[in-house]
């Protein structure tokens, strides 16, 4: 048996993505876009003028490049990057 995946409507920057989730992994997604978007707004305060694909791209680097701090659940670790590679998957075909 399959667990169904629940529909949200998530919002990186100014645009709306429609994403099928694990009811699990719900509130991670959720605490992810917090900080993406939390992310976005203090880059667009130190860099104005750029464009909204300017601060997601700053934003990835940001996440790329912070030091991995020890995680004492590795499936958390692995399912919020998985999380991510599917959100990167999303913006590529947007973009």
């Amino acid at each position: 048996m399959t667990i169904p995946l629940i529909p949200l409507n998530i919002l990186i920057g100014d645009r709306t993505y429609r994403i099928k989730v694990l009811p699990e992994d719900e509130e991670t997604v959720r605490g992810t876009l917090k900080i993406i978007n939390d992310k976005i707004l203090e880059f667009r305060k130190q860099y104005s003028g750029k464009d909204m694909q300017d601060y997601i791209a700053m934003v990835l680097i940001w996440y790329a490049t912070q030091p991995q701090k020890a995680v004492d659940d590795d499936s958390a670790n692995q399912e919020l990057q998985r999380i991510f590679q599917k959100m990167e998957k999303m913006i590529d075909e947007v973009i």
